[in-house]
């Protein structure tokens, strides 16, 4: 199906076409036209799906359409968790607005830099503002622009606003948007506290389900490599020494350990460098760009880079260490084979990760054959299986595993509540109990 057969205007055509999008992806086919008619939304799509055009390119429409506002009020609001997905959202933004006849005004507002330049851009208000949650409270408590006027919210990867504690900030924002507006919410899972949220959120919604994952990427050869724990940076030099790849993207536990492995690298004679969450906003930027850039072959990071990086042309994932969540492996290695190119993820099991890697491999119908690399075969044998069956990853509970079992073992000689009980007359009040971040 291509662009032309979904009711937008020629401009936002020759803008969707510049970046190659001749094709319509599923997301697209179903929300665009939805947003057209000015529905609420409530979309479960995997990174890579397309989902950004999918939002973007409606809201420019009707934006374009619409009267303009003057004073510190914005039009449209998207939120994100995080600062590089509201940059790369901003750059899309901007791209497919280029060609309209007036330009809308679009600005990017995160924390980690100073708030003074923001505040002064936003003279005028704003067309579209990109924010993370913390930062546009911010801008908000220094009366530098006003929510009073938005006629569109985006919630862009909302399990991930909840996973890194935004609840607060969420329903601190929504009290001050309009009652009458469009909502539209984007999210690679629903988890139990999203669908309330989106319950709570939503008029009436268009609900789209994309599958995808793993089993529905072929473009993605994924291959499990066992190698003894101690042995994994030797091994990941090795691959990258002896494979034609360009750049690699390696994924760690650790903001401890992006270093460490970054510098292992770098001994090496190989171009490498990190990325994590407590690096300043100017180091994470200049790491990024250098990666992409290919003035750094490999780029050692955390889950910070999980979500909604778009790095063209990105030939190899690298789990080194392996994601606590099954849900965060298909985010990780959708990193590469997009847009219709292939690619490769290599994950690194232990005898310790072994049974958490078989539990990924499970939840996303999965079963890899495990190799071995010759002068790295594994001589490490499995911990036994601790009593109960052990925790979420390996065969070790972890700190959370066990907070749950004692908050069990608490609840168990509590009253047990009614089957069906109240809601709590406050529908935030719950998200108090989830922890705050602002990155």
């Amino acid at each position: 199906m291509p662009f032309s057969s979904l009711g937008l205007t020629e401009p936002l055509q020759r803008a969707a076409s510049d970046w190659n999008y001749l094709e319509v992806t599923p997301v697209q086919a179903a929300v665009i036209p939805a947003i057209l008619e000015g529905r609420d939304v409530r979309a479960a799509a995997q990174t890579g799906s397309g989902k950004t055009a999918a939002f973007a390119l409606p809201l420019l429409q009707r934006l374009s359409s619409g009267p303009r506002e003057r004073g510190r009020l914005v039009r449209a609001l998207i939120l994100v968790p995080t600062r590089e997905l509201a940059a790369q959202i901003g750059a899309a933004i901007r791209h497919f607005g280029r060609y309209l006849p007036a330009p809308l005004k679009t600005l990017v507002v995160y924390g980690g830099v100073s708030i003074n330049p923001q505040m002064m851009a936003l003279g005028g208000g704003a067309d579209v503002i990109v924010a993370t949650p913390g930062r546009l409270l911010d801008l908000i408590g220094h009366n530098a622009v006003s929510l009073a006027a938005v006629s569109t919210l985006v919630l862009d990867e909302a399990d991930r606003l909840f996973a890194l504690g935004f609840a607060e900030e969420l329903g601190r924002i929504l009290a001050l948007l309009p009652a009458r507006r469009q909502s539209l919410l984007f999210s690679a899972t629903f988890p139990p506290a999203v669908q309330a949220f989106a319950e709570g959120l939503l008029h009436d919604p268009l609900r789209i389900e994309i599958a995808a994952g793993p089993a529905t990427t072929p473009a993605i050869l994924q291959r499990a490599i066992e190698i003894d724990a101690p042995r994994r940076t030797q091994l990941l030099r090795h691959l990258i020494e002896t494979n034609p790849w360009p750049r690699v993207l390696v994924f760690v536990a650790t903001k401890y350990a992006t270093e460490h492995v970054a510098e292992k690298l770098r001994r090496a004679g190989l171009a490498a460098t990190a990325l994590h969450g407590e690096l300043s906003q100017g180091a994470r930027t200049q790491a990024l760009a250098d990666f992409k850039a290919a003035k750094a072959r490999v780029l050692v990071a955390t889950d910070v880079a999980a979500r909604g990086l778009d790095i063209a042309d990105l030939p190899v994932v690298v789990n080194y260490d392996l994601p606590r969540s099954p849900v965060d492996y298909v985010h990780r290695i959708g990193r590469t084979g997009r847009a219709g190119a292939s690619g490769a993820a290599v994950s690194f099991i232990s005898a310790e990760t072994d049974a958490h890697f078989r539990l990924i491999e499970k939840r996303q119908g999965l079963r890899l054959d495990r190799e071995q690399v010759a002068g790295f075969e594994p001589v490490e044998i499995a911990p036994p299986l601790a009593p109960g069956g052990g925790g979420v990853k390996g065969r070790r509970k972890s700190k959370k595993d066990k907070l749950r079992e004692a908050a069990a073992g608490i609840k168990a000689v509590e009253p047990v509540p009614p089957l069906n009980p109240a809601p709590p007359a406050n529908a935030f009040a719950w998200h108090r109990r989830l922890p705050r971040g602002r990155p």
